[in-house]
């Protein structure tokens, strides 16, 4: 199965086969998070889409180094290389030590990350415990001259670099168009070209986090920590590199010359891109007003939501859209994922009491095909859960007695359904042990009671316009042989 598995490469634009390195192991790194603030839901999407990729190459067999940083020090504001740091600026408004606001955000990261499900990477390295590996390699890059030293900065040589590979591989544009977006030299510019960045900034008597270098104290340029801190852990070659698209131009670009540069060979087979979120059709940010975080997500305390949402709801619905394309929010959309996360919830309950027969009217065997195809064609989720969904189809047909199951495809439909839902797309049944949800399942017997009686009285109309009602608030009443049932749909 490891053989079948097709990647959407950004870096060719096109789908590959994927051939790791290293037979049965895969290197994967993706961009973590910048611990200033709290978590966006652009990111939570960027890491739930990773969270899926991970959990699929487990699945299948694969032994995986999952190596996901944290970014704390070094990224400027605006993602260019003057400004205020960002960690600087929020300690200084929140009158904290630096590390105190990295410590304060990045434990609210990993809460959000608990909240939807999402596996911990192998290794979790942050930028502030590579320092010594980021200045080994800017040494490096200086020595084969392809960086030089502007009072006490160090920047990367841009032009000198595309003389012999190409800046622009990744976003498929040449020098003369990436120079038409950049802003002319000023006089007080130390740079020698529009293009060039910094890999280390030389700190102003102000700065609060900065550390001793050959080039005067200073600290490290946001691109250089992932070069460092990817090869470190997964070589001067690895398989796949993940992130975000807004980080395609500038972030991946510059991390891909860097380490070409220094090690004078492609730092990544596979690039790996999630999508933009939208808004009600409207990009996401916070210019518009439109940004919500996780946690207004969950308790619906924002103007633009309605109701809040529960994590696994959310998180059905993101991998309701393909990873690379554009997901948009809107509460018709996540009340109809809540829906149907449900529904697939349900699905699996009735499953385990299923009874069997001697022959099947489904081919089981070809729904676990699908779901293998589905997630082996670039982890199309979407279509993934199309298939559960006709899993669940059958699930409900056999229950209600319109389809046969023999003991077997029973097995065999068991283990699909709970290894695509739980371990691959990395879903778990909602807490249901609240008080509300106590209180539901009480009157929900004392109502079936109560319909139970009409029914031995032949008032036939009472009962169905009973089991109409709860249906029109989405609770479904099922007669069996056995009794009244009742689901949430």
């Amino acid at each position: 199965m490891q053989d079948q598995l097709i990647i959407y490469n950004t870096l060719s634009r096109t789908k590959e086969k994927f051939v790791p390195i290293n037979p049965g192991m895969v290197g994967l790194y993706v961009c973590g998070p910048t611990v200033y603030s709290d978590v966006h839901l652009g990111n939570c999407r960027t890491f739930m889409s990773f969270d899926l990729i991970y959990r699929y190459l487990l699945h299948l067999n694969f032994k995986v180094r999952y190596v996901r940083n944290i970014t704390d020090a070094g990224h400027l504001e605006g993602d260019r290389d003057e400004g205020d740091d960002k960690f600087a600026k929020k300690a200084k408004l929140e009158q904290l030590e630096p590390m105190e606001i990295v410590q304060k955000y990045s434990l609210g990261f990993h809460d959000v990350m608990r909240e939807f499900n999402t596996l911990p990477p192998s290794i979790e390295p942050t930028a502030t415990g590579h320092i010594c590996e980021q200045i080994e390699m800017i040494k490096i890059i200086i020595e084969k001259g392809y960086a030089y030293i502007k009072n006490g900065t160090v920047y990367f040589d841009v032009e000198k670099y595309n003389r012999e590979f190409s800046y622009g591989q990744l976003t498929n544009r040449k020098m003369d168009e990436l120079l038409e977006g950049t802003r002319e030299l000023s006089g007080q510019d130390e740079k020698n070209g529009r293009l060039d960045f910094a890999l280390w900034i030389q700190a102003k008597p102000e700065t609060l986090m900065k550390w001793p270098s050959p080039w005067g104290w200073g600290f490290p340029g946001w691109h250089i920590e992932c070069s460092a801190m990817s090869s470190k852990y997964l070589g001067e070659t690895f398989d796949i590199h993940g992130g975000g698209m807004d980080l395609q131009a500038t972030h991946h670009t510059n991390e891909i010359a860097q380490s070409q540069a220094c090690n004078h060979k492609a730092p990544v087979n596979y690039w790996m891109h999630t999508n933009m979120l939208t808004v009600n059709g409207v990009r996401m940010s916070k210019t518009a007003g439109n940004g919500f975080l996780p946690g207004e997500l969950f308790t619906g305390d924002h103007p633009l939501l309605e109701k809040g949402y529960s994590p696994m709801a959310v998180r059905f619905f993101m991998l309701q859209t393909h990873y690379r394309s554009t997901l948009d929010f809107s509460n018709e959309a996540l009340q109809a994922s809540e829906k149907g996360y449900a529904r697939l919830m349900t699905s699996i309950k009735t499953l385990e009491n299923l009874k069997i027969s001697d022959t099947s009217t489904s081919n089981i065997q070809e729904l676990q095909n699908n779901c293998y195809n589905a997630m082996n064609d670039d982890f199309n989720s979407p279509i993934l859960i199309a298939n559960l969904f006709e899993g669940a189809r059958i699930i409900n047909s056999v229950n209600d007695s319109k389809e046969t199951i023999t003991a077997d495809d029973l097995s065999v439909l068991k283990k699909t359904m709970h290894d695509f839902v739980f371990d691959v797309m990395g879903l778990r049944p909602e807490n249901n042990n609240s008080a509300t949800d106590k209180a539901l399942q009480g009157v929900m017997e004392v109502i079936l009671e109560i319909r139970k009686e009409i029914k031995a009285k032949k008032d036939f109309a009472a009962s169905d316009k009973l089991r109409d009602d709860l249906n029109k608030i989405n609770i479904t009443i099922k007669d069996t042989k056995d009794g009244a049932t009742w689901s949430v749909q």
